[in-house]
């Protein structure tokens, strides 16, 4: 799993078909009901690293870097100072208490995912990516 005190973006790469309701529960508290649906989430927490083990076939995550956070809140229209998003990286405080509106709805990446039915280190678009989510977001705003 990701270091610790990091901010996560989720975002999930696989639709609703033949899901088992167990997964479909858990990518519902992570907020995330539909494809190319993004969310904000602290990796320092042990509930959100279980529930990413068990919805890591349905989704992509990574540590997103501060450049790609500012592009992304920008595209979205979030109005969040510099100080606002360094305490957001830092996990001093969570997306929803600085009053960010979760999920982003995202476009479909330029040129497509890689793959959505096997891993990204086997050369698909689920899993933990880490630092190249960045990579994924970029193409997606």
């Amino acid at each position: 799993m990701p270091e610790k005190d990091k901010l996560l973006a989720v975002i999930r790469v696989r639709g609703r078909v033949k899901v088992r309701q167990a997964i479909a529960e858990t990518l519902g508290r992570l907020r995330l009901g539909r494809v190319n649906n993004l969310v904000l989430i602290n990796s320092a927490n042990p509930s959100y690293s279980g529930m990413l083990k068990k919805c890591k076939d349905y989704v992509t995550f990574g540590e997103i870097d501060k450049e790609t956070l500012v592009k992304l809140l920008s595209a979205k229209g979030a109005k969040l100072d510099e100080p606002g998003v360094s305490v957001l990286l830092s996990g001093v405080k969570s997306a929803k208490e600085l009053g960010l509106e979760m999920p982003f709805g995202m476009h479909p990446p330029r040129k497509g995912y890689e793959g959505i039915k096997k891993a990204y280190r086997a050369g698909g678009a689920l899993g933990n990516r880490g630092a190249e989510i960045n990579k994924l977001i970029a193409r997606m705003l």
